[in-house]
């Protein structure tokens, strides 16, 4: 089966792979597109695997409400440059919106699912790797369900910082402006302060146990006798709470008050209880070990002199 200029030109568009790759699949699968997209994905396939051990340290962090059903969702890429394509972008934005309407609750089950054009969301990533050539992987991705009344809050800094803040009432104020807005403040609370539990019930041995030896080493790296030290951190441990746990922090808008008193305040504003049972929050690359590029000995090895 023969095949045009324009076939080439469509196939293209359609995988997003090079001229000339294109018209090799086209060779090879006898002129029919079709198959020829599938020859493309194939590869597209192996090509991605190629890249798997290359570190995808940037990117971009989404988030979406709808209804009851919310979703946060990390998607990596290798340099901050390709983070702002505008296919890398869209394709983030398919993949969280594609979470939320399937409701998947694994990455697995995301990359599995169809998305509004036909293929998976592993197609997609597998045809942008091609195209944009470099590593892409969902890295976390967490669902958000509201069963009662009340709200789930989103908020997103600038691709790097994203929030969902769950808040449940014992009545339907969701329409209320003063309810929708200390939602709102709750998540740009969440960003800002960075609290780790709701409140001090929530904090376990652990991590108080872990804070007392970075208090105490602290403490003895400023000089403070060893006799003092225990005292001094007992007291700091006791201060933990307003620092970590989000009801009792002072509210980023008027430390002159806690959240706890936020939410207090706008449920007898609204005439309903209301209770905040749970947040999380993503930092864009959090925990990756970027890697270095060493810039000299990158010339030195492309001009041949190691």
């Amino acid at each position: 089966m023969a095949y045009t200029a324009t076939d080439v030109k469509n196939l293209r568009e359609t995988t997003g792979a090079g001229m000339m790759d294109c018209k090799k699949a086209l060779d090879e699968c006898t002129g029919d597109v079709a198959k020829a997209v599938d020859y493309l994905r194939a590869k597209g396939l192996a090509a991605a695997a190629k890249k798997s051990s290359r570190i995808a340290a940037e990117g971009v962090i989404m988030a979406v409400v709808k209804g009851k059903t919310a979703a946060v969702l990390e998607v990596n890429i290798e340099t901050d440059f390709a983070a702002k394509n505008e296919d890398f972008q869209k394709l983030s934005s398919t993949a969280v919106n594609v979470a939320v309407d399937n409701k998947v609750t694994t990455i697995a089950a995301l990359l599995a699912s169809k998305t509004p054009a036909g293929g998976t969301v592993q197609d997609l990533i597998s045809e942008l790797t091609i195209k944009i050539g470099e590593k892409i992987d969902i890295r976390r991705y967490e669902l958000m369900t509201l069963t009662e009344n009340g709200m789930i809050g989103s908020y997103v800094h600038s691709g790097k910082i994203g929030v969902l803040c769950k808040v449940e009432t014992d009545k339907d104020v969701s329409t209320n402006d003063t309810f929708k807005d200390m939602v709102k403040d709750l998540c740009m609370q969440i960003a800002a302060a960075n609290p780790q539990f709701l409140n001090g019930d929530q904090i376990d041995e652990t991590f108080k146990a872990k804070e007392a030896e970075i208090y105490a080493a602290q403490l003895k790296e400023q000089g403070k006798p060893e006799a003092m030290i225990p005292n001094i951190v007992k007291g700091k441990l006791a201060k933990l709470a307003s620092d970590v746990c989000l009801y009792e922090q002072s509210f980023v808008k008027n430390p002159d008050i806690t959240v706890g008193n936020l939410i207090e305040t706008t449920a007898k504003a609204v005439g309903a209880s209301i209770k905040v049972t749970k947040f999380v929050k993503f930092n864009l690359g959090e925990g990756i070990q970027k890697k270095e590029d060493d810039f000299a000995a990158e010339v030195a090895r492309l001009s041949g002199q190691n």
